[in-house]
């Protein structure tokens, strides 16, 4: 009989907590605090050499989502030097038109009517709960939006949030982007000028972005930010109006501690030094303004996506790492249920040969 269908219940105190995760619809019963199995011993080292295959695949599968960590790290930190040096400027550029009634496309208020909302999701699976967290979190928004009677429409980015929004073709949604590998400017700016030209033209009052934020190796929460209208001074809100500064950043780091994988938080603040005196504009300064802030959007929306990502790549490190202990504990069951099976058919040859050699004499 296949052991495809082997069941690891344990008849101890472990009961109630190993066996919730691992069920099989092949009975296997338990006398004298034994696990009694029904196979053979072919189909049980079958079912141990599969099961050490596939705590190979699962630890290789943790490594890359390691090495993938570390390489968006090296992307966050080289991009770095371009985010400082567009604070500063935009930092700069208001403190030279505080005075001023500005008025700009992308910080224009007006009564909500429509909402545009950009989902990031991950490009596989693999990851624990980190997609249904975020496409549960957007099913939640569009039923608020319904309640207060507003439209809206979803800008899906990410291939597990497009096919579900394909599979519920009742939500409106108005365009499904991929994002292949580590997050790029050119990535960020396809979703940038798409909501520019959605928010400028009016078709939307109002945009907002849903993605994972990155905490830690084994947490990351989705939340919701406003897009669009963008703050003069490039605050970041979230939608119940708690804004963050421009000049607040924060740094992750993938290092090893006594042995295992953690992640180091560091707070940035980003210093800003005030033009000289000397400096003139060539043009107003309302026009540099009007220039920086979409390309501060960009910035803004590379950053959810590179959040994004180390948020999947986080929870696939999670995910197969709790799955290469699964596989190890029920290497480890599996091989004490045949070394027993496999003595006691030694025992029992041994005892006809004894039984035999008795029956001759």
């Amino acid at each position: 009989m296949s052991c495809s269908h082997l069941s690891t219940a344990w008849s101890s105190s472990t009961l109630a907590s190993t066996s919730t995760r691992r069920r099989s619809s092949s009975p296997a019963t338990s006398r004298g605090g034994r696990l009694v199995v029904r196979c053979s011993l072919r189909d049980l080292r079958n079912r141990i050499d599969s099961v050490g295959n596939t705590q190979k695949i699962t630890e290789a599968m943790k490594l890359v989502a390691a090495a993938k960590v570390r390489r968006a790290q090296e992307a966050v930190v080289s991009s770095r030097p371009f985010s400082e040096a567009l604070v500063e400027v935009l930092y700069n550029m208001n403190q030279e038109i505080q005075t001023e009634d500005i008025d700009l496309p992308l910080t224009r208020l007006r009564p909500v009517k429509k909402v545009a909302l950009v989902v990031l999701t991950g490009e596989r699976g693999l990851c624990g709960s980190f997609n249904n967290n975020v496409l549960k979190k957007a099913e939640t928004r569009i039923d608020e939006f319904k309640q207060l009677g507003l439209d809206y429409t979803v800008v899906s980015v990410g291939k597990k949030g497009n096919a579900f929004f394909v599979r519920r073709p009742f939500i409106p949604t108005e365009r499904t982007l991929e994002v292949n590998g580590i997050p790029t400017v050119k990535d960020s700016q396809g979703i940038c000028d798409l909501v520019y030209s959605l928010f400028v033209s009016e078709e939307v009052d109002k945009v907002e972005l849903l993605y994972s934020k990155f905490i830690s190796l084994v947490r990351s929460d989705p939340i919701i930010q406003t897009l669009l209208p963008m703050s003069p001074k490039g605050e970041i809100c979230d939608i119940n109006g708690v804004c963050v500064d421009a000049t607040e950043d924060e740094l992750f780091r993938l290092t090893t501690k006594e042995g295992k994988l953690t992640v180091e938080r560091e707070k940035v603040k980003i210093e800003t030094q005030p033009f000289s005196p000397v400096v003139q504009f060539e043009q107003d300064p309302v026009q540099i303004l009007d220039a920086l802030l979409p390309l501060y959007l960009n910035s803004q929306i590379l950053r959810a996506l590179q959040e994004s990502l180390a948020s999947e790549l986080a929870a696939r490190m999670s995910a197969m790492s709790s799955a290469t202990d699964n596989a190890i504990e029920l290497r480890k069951n599996l091989s004490m249920v045949y070394n027993r099976r496999r003595q006691a058919k030694i025992t029992g040859e041994i005892l006809e040969i004894v039984a035999g050699a008795d029956a001759l004499t």
